[in-house]
């Protein structure tokens, strides 16, 4: 295993693996993409990014090896607690998203309709969009790669260069530098820090499905989900500001919570 005493060469070696793991997970999106195009349209997504989960999951397995660590050593080895854990997340992450739209309500010009008839399909296939694309983006940026990291350099930096190549993604992936930065930025530095003190995946991955599947379903995704969000015209930006301010304190309040409910477990 790559400790925290590793002399300077081991640290680059370290960085380059993390880097070339991180432009594999890219690459094997390729034949995700064409695996799934025989797919009905409606589960073109869905397929693409379960396929991406499964060859992400072998890139995991091979670096760990190649890196001479353990699988559990990188947190995708399943515990005791992590069902408890999955389910705590889940519930958290719902709450953030309910929590962000009541604050948003509160201010007025904005309203939550309700869709009509819709679907229990129509709920379903976003779901598991959202839990193939959270298993995805977990095992690229909070398995290998973050712990591999904190092993060879320190949690801190390890958090911090996870988090960029975070924001990154998701720049590249359409995002504006405000969402991007502050949006990508913090919910990375809440999974990463979730992965961290629990030494696994099964908090992080409840938090990160349920706050993008609770957003979706509230409207906040850019289009309809169970409910739409309107927005009184000319009050775009304020209601934006407003959405904003209310995500940094659901995000504050559960990087917070998370620092002390876990606060005698060591990031390291």
């Amino acid at each position: 295993m790559t400790v925290k005493g590793a002399n300077k060469n081991q640290r680059w070696y370290t960085l380059a693996r993390v880097i070339l793991f991180y432009a594999c997970t890219l690459i094997v999106l390729i034949p995700a993409d064409i695996l799934s195009e025989s797919a009905e349209v409606n589960i073109a997504g869905q397929l693409s990014m379960f396929i991406a989960t499964i060859l992400t999951f072998l890139l995991v397995v091979i670096f760990t090896r190649w890196e001479k660590l353990k699988l559990n050593d990188v947190g995708i080895v399943p515990s005791k607690k992590s069902v408890s854990r999955f389910s705590i997340g889940f519930g958290v992450g719902l709450l953030m998203a309910i929590m962000q739209a009541m604050i948003v309500l509160s201010f007025g010009h904005f309203q939550l309709k309700l869709v009509p008839e819709i679907t229990i399909t129509a709920i379903v296939l976003p779901l598991l969009l959202y839990m193939f694309a959270g298993f995805r983006e977990e095992l690229v940026f909070r398995s290998y790669s973050l712990r591999s990291l904190s092993y060879s350099l320190t949690p801190f930096l390890a958090l911090i260069i996870i988090t960029v190549i975070f924001v990154i993604e998701h720049l590249f992936g359409g995002m504006t530098w405000q969402n991007a930065i502050i949006g990508s930025g913090t919910g990375a530095i809440l999974f990463g820090l979730a992965a961290l003190k629990t030494k696994g995946l099964a908090l992080p991955l409840g938090l990160h499905i349920a706050w993008n599947f609770g957003q979706w379903s509230l409207g906040f995704k850019g289009k309809p989900g169970i409910w739409e969000a309107i927005v009184e015209k000319g009050y775009e930006s304020q209601v934006q500001n407003i959405g904003m301010g209310a995500y940094l304190l659901a995000m504050g309040l559960a990087i917070t919570g998370v620092c002390i409910f876990y606060r005698k477990e060591k990031l390291f």
